[in-house]
């Protein structure tokens, strides 16, 4: 854990979080009494529910309907 104290958190703030974002712990002090800490948000990844979009997508008979000539050789360019 790194102690810094208030001046040069402000001068060197990104730098900071860029090291808290890489998993350290840094300590914000003034007149050398920690005041504050700067540590880590873990953000877990959100979950899949099955189903979430049930009712939201339609899918119509258009859906299987041949793609227009121009549009059909703009996917094969690709």
């Amino acid at each position: 854990m790194a102690q810094v104290n208030v001046h040069d958190a402000k001068t060197h703030l990104s730098k900071l979080i860029e090291r808290a974002a890489q998993g350290e712990e840094i300590v914000i002090a003034r007149a050398g009494r920690p005041v504050a800490r700067l540590t880590p948000i873990e953000t877990k990844p959100q979950e899949r529910r099955f189903g979430a979009m049930k009712g939201r997508a339609v899918v119509d008979e258009r859906f299987f309907e041949p793609l227009p000539e121009e549009e059909l050789a703009a996917w094969e360019r690709s």
